[in-house]
């Protein structure tokens, strides 16, 4: 693969950002498209937006320095300088801007679940995307592979930048996960609309987390692990919002059910 897609002296152009800004902008247009569909104002769609993928971005790079550990990062600048270039960690993505999405709709005065129903599609897509830029970073690896889809890494910088295994046959675990969620977010945007409320968030967190839990599987790239199980990080995050995804669900599901005082 190929991390950088421009090096002409000193301008860069990394396959991975490149990625992330097209889900992003594509993330962002979608949820403004979607937005009065459910009571929000396009330009509050948009604003929020992008204050959610600012915290998201905080929020992964922070559970880059749980997992990992901040003694290397912290400590020079060569590590401050990575940090800065790294992605992070998804899940602290999502985790971070769930956090401010809970801040952010009661200063815009927007019900949690109708925004959530309708971002959720983009952040689907966005993921999806940002797997393929992890793909051509070499990121996020997998384990070595001997099935005729396995990939293998041969460009140096990769090796340099991610540590990823130069030579070797490896599961592609980003483009498992890629086209699981590209097609998550075809579902979701086709099953997900419906009477009750959090349906569309709660169908994106189920399939999500079981997509997550299970390409984990075949991953073998440093991830950490919770506590003394033999869970990876994410693993374990993947659990708790599958749970979240069904309570959002049943909630949404009795409340709909009920009868408007009730509601």
């Amino acid at each position: 693969m190929h991390p950088e897609l421009l090096h002409l002296g000193p301008i860069v152009l990394p396959a991975y950002g490149a990625a992330l800004g097209v889900a992003f902008l594509l993330g962002v247009l979608l949820l403004k498209r979607r937005a009065p569909e459910y009571g929000i104002e396009p330009e509050t769609a948009v604003d929020m937006g992008i204050w959610l993928i600012l915290s998201g971005l905080l929020g992964a790079k922070i559970l880059l320095l749980v997992v990992e550990g901040p003694a290397y990062y912290l400590t020079s600048f060569r590590g401050l300088l990575e940090l800065f270039r790294a992605g992070g960690v998804f899940y602290g993505g999502l985790l971070g801007a769930l956090v401010a999405a809970v801040f952010f709709v009661k200063v815009k005065k927007v019900p949690f679940l109708s925004f959530a129903d309708a971002a959720a599609p983009g952040v689907a897509l966005g993921q999806a995307i940002g797997r393929i830029g992890c793909l051509a970073a070499g990121c996020c690896w997998g384990s070595q592979c001997s099935r005729p889809w396995a990939i293998t890494f041969t460009d140096p910088k990769a090796g340099q930048n991610v540590g990823v295994p130069m030579g070797v046959p490896l599961h592609p675990t980003q483009l498992y996960e890629a086209v699981g969620l590209f097609l998550l977010t075809g579902l979701i945007l086709w099953f997900g609309k419906g009477r009750a409320a959090g349906r569309t968030f709660s169908f994106y967190l189920i399939g999500a987390a079981i997509l997550r839990f299970t390409v984990e599987l075949f991953r073998d790239d440093p991830r950490g692990k919770v506590l003394a199980t033999s869970l990876s990080t994410s693993q374990g995050i993947a659990l708790g919002l599958f749970l979240l995804g069904l309570g959002i669900l049943y909630f949404g599901r009795a409340r709909a059910g009920a009868s408007p005082s009730e509601a």
